[in-house]
């Protein structure tokens, strides 16, 4: 991964300074090698001060080296969330389709597993683990046997963290998964406990949602307990082979192969060569979710589509021509099937039709907050996918069925939150207001108690739902974009509003703006050019906004009726 591989500085002086601290670590042996051959049996009471003197000085440089490595480590996860966070955060929302939202969901949880990981007692024990060779070069450099027997417990310990591996790679990975969605329903389930509360499903949903943890906390268990006693183990072992050294030394010096000093030495140095094998065997839950979460971002940052740049087209007039459009769901089943049509700059199509027809579908499309699968939406003529997402939403005024308003100011709102990309603020201002009153919901606002600077909580909450509706349409029309698509924009209002929804949508064409409104009442037709029926995915009719109105008040068998200018895409 790129992101890891511009923080290879960090931890290549991370590593260098493990060296250091690796060397001064070997003070303390060294010292205790000198107190007993040296200073005891010469009763050397200046040699043990300076001795002395040398061994503080070697371990407030090892405390020193020890925290510069945990500093760089920290300012390489510093480094890593500057570099890769706005990628991964801006991957979960360029891709709307279904198998990146399953991706994404946890997506920034993940990011923030991987780099704690790599800033925790993980990654020191994998600096250190260089340096386990080096220690069992020192034991066989006090005695042969010390050495062999440094082999024996490092064999032994790895032998176990490869069991550990086996043991529980795959029951972290199936707990991790189940933990993510566990999370993930439970974070779903608080931004509605309002409508949980309404509707009664309080103890439902709390005993749902303790199913689930029961079920992430048997998988758990599991891989703990497989872990556990692995671990326990690889502990038992460093102990044992520890004792055993000091054993072995023990005999070696009763036969005079050794001194006495290095009795302790051998005990000091066959720790230190099992201390990092030890560290990673206890730290290897940490590990496999770290590579769990290495995995699924390299998924999910593949996924995103390549940055192309991309040429700046000139601000479209208005035509609108949609050739074969085809969007499927997840499992792959076609919502819309061969869709076509050609819509004039300045006309206001309507799409009607009945429930589960696919016109929020249509609409979510050609604004692209969805991907088709097959079929080109073409903007003056250019196809969608040679625009910047970002500049053709500049020209786009998209309203969601929903209102999908968010967290932040109705002026961040309707703004769209401008502000944050450096956009002057008295421009930004005046737009907002100039949208409000054209939507029809500038007065409304004014009577909020912090009137534009009313703050909305998550998912927008705080307004009813026309209210929502209203600033929705305000955002909509956010610098007078050149195409409104708006979903059932009139859904939540009352008689008022759908009047003022009636003149915003007269006054936006005769500015000529190309507008498609999904609508279920009809009180809009009066600004509407031409009609289209969907049905099954389909377009049944689109014509003028009469005859079409005719055949659906006639009963008459349905037939495509194409205007001037509008054309049905062929298979």
């Amino acid at each position: 991964m790129a992101a890891l591989r511009a923080c290879r500085r960090h931890f290549t002086y991370a590593l260098l300074f493990s060296a250091l601290v690796n060397l001064l670590f070997i003070a303390p042996m060294l010292y205790m090698l000198q107190v007993y051959d040296r200073v005891i049996p010469t009763l050397g009471g200046a040699t043990l001060l300076l001795l002395t003197v040398v061994l503080a000085f070697a371990l407030m440089t090892f405390a020193g080296l020890d925290a510069i490595r945990t500093r760089l480590l920290v300012r390489a996860g510093i480094r890593l969330n500057r570099i890769l966070a706005p990628e991964v955060i801006d991957a979960t929302l360029v891709r709307p389709d279904g198998a990146t939202r399953r991706l994404s969901r946890q997506a920034v949880r993940e990011f923030d597993t991987l780099r704690q990981a790599l800033t925790g007692p993980a990654v020191l024990a994998a600096l250190d683990a260089p340096w386990v060779p080096i220690y069992i070069l020192i034991g066989f450099l006090i005695h042969p046997w010390i050495g062999v027997l440094c082999i024996v417990g490092a064999g032994l310990s790895l032998f176990l963290a490869w069991r550990n591996e086996v043991a529980t790679r795959a029951r972290m990975e199936r707990a991790n998964a189940a933990a993510g969605r566990s999370y993930a329903e439970f974070d779903s389930t608080v931004a509605s406990s309002d409508v949980v509360r309404a509707l009664g499903m309080r103890e439902a949903v709390v005993r749902g949602h303790l199913a689930d943890r029961d079920e992430m906390l048997r998988l758990q268990t599991d891989a703990s307990l497989a872990g556990g006693g692995l671990t326990a183990l690889s502990r038992f072992t460093r102990q044992l082979i520890q004792s055993l050294a000091l054993g072995l030394g023990a005999l070696l010096a009763i036969d005079g192969k050794i001194s006495p000093g290095s009795v302790f030495a051998s005990m000091f140095i066959i720790g230190r060569a099992l201390q990092p094998i030890d560290q990673l065997v206890g730290s290897w839950k940490t590990i496999i979710q770290a590579r769990t979460a290495y995995a699924a971002l390299n998924d999910l940052l593949n996924e995103r589509p390549p940055e192309i740049a991309l040429t700046r087209l000139p601000a479209p007039e208005g035509r609108l021509e949609v050739q074969g459009l085809t969007v499927t769901d997840p499992n792959q089943r076609p919502i819309l099937l061969n869709v076509g049509f050609d819509v004039p700059s300045g006309q206001v199509v309507a799409i009607v039709g009945p429930s589960g027809a696919g016109k929020s579908t249509l609409v979510r499309t050609l604004a692209g907050a969805m991907l088709p699968a097959a079929g080109i939406i073409r903007f003056d003529g250019a196809d969608q996918r040679n625009w910047s997402p970002e500049r053709l939403a500049e020209h786009v005024g998209f309203m969601p069925q929903d209102s999908a308003l968010f967290a932040g100011s109705i002026r961040d709102n309707i703004s769209r939150f401008r502000g944050r990309l450096g956009d002057a603020s008295d421009a930004i201002d005046a737009d907002v207001i100039a949208a409000a009153r054209l939507a029809g919901a500038h007065e409304m606002i004014l009577r909020l108690p912090q009137g534009y600077d009313t703050q909305l909580g998550l998912g927008g909450r705080g307004l009813s739902a026309g209210q929502a509706q209203r600033v929705a349409l305000a955002r909509a029309l956010f610098r007078d974009p050149r195409y409104l698509i708006l979903d059932e924009p009139n859904s939540s209002l009352d008689a008022e509003g759908e009047q003022q929804l009636t003149e915003t949508l007269r006054a936006a064409k005769n500015r000529g703006a190309t507008i498609l409104v999904v609508a279920h009442r009809m009180s809009i037709l009066e600004v509407v050019d031409t009609l289209m029926v969907i049905r099954d995915g389909r377009v049944a009719t689109v014509g003028p906004r009469d005859e079409v109105l005719k055949q659906l008040a006639a009963g008459a068998p349905e037939r495509r009726r194409v205007p001037a200018r509008t054309t049905e895409a062929t298979s």
